[in-house]
């Protein structure tokens, strides 16, 4: 098995400060050893209906089960997702031990195309 992937996605309240809340997990994923990658990225048209209204994803990724429950129970993660939860309209939270087929690498991320 491969890492553990924690992957968040979130449609945000009406009026929520999201770029406030994207730094604030930018500085908590930077901030914290265990977390080995993050990434986030806002839908960019998904098609009809398919996105159920989540506006954006934020995946974080670990090494070890270990090391994310280290997270989850760590007092900086806890007081950032009692602010982060307050600007939330609907989340969906999915974790999972990832099994990649296909890595990704900085020669084939720069010759991919981006995103439609």
């Amino acid at each position: 098995m491969g890492d553990l992937k924690h992957l968040v996605l979130v449609k945000f309240k009406e009026g929520a400060a999201v770029e406030d809340i994207i730094k604030g997990m930018e500085k908590l994923a930077t901030g914290m050893e265990t977390v080995k990658g993050f990434e986030w990225g806002q839908d960019s048209g998904s098609e009809a209906g398919l996105g159920q209204g989540y506006t954006h994803v934020f995946i974080l990724t670990f090494k070890t089960a270990e090391d994310f429950a280290a997270f989850l129970a760590h007092p900086t993660h806890l007081e950032f997702a009692a602010n982060f939860a307050a600007g939330i309209e609907n989340i969906l939270v999915f974790d999972f031990p990832s099994v990649l087929i296909k890595p990704t690498t900085a020669a084939t991320a720069a010759a991919a195309p981006p995103p439609a």
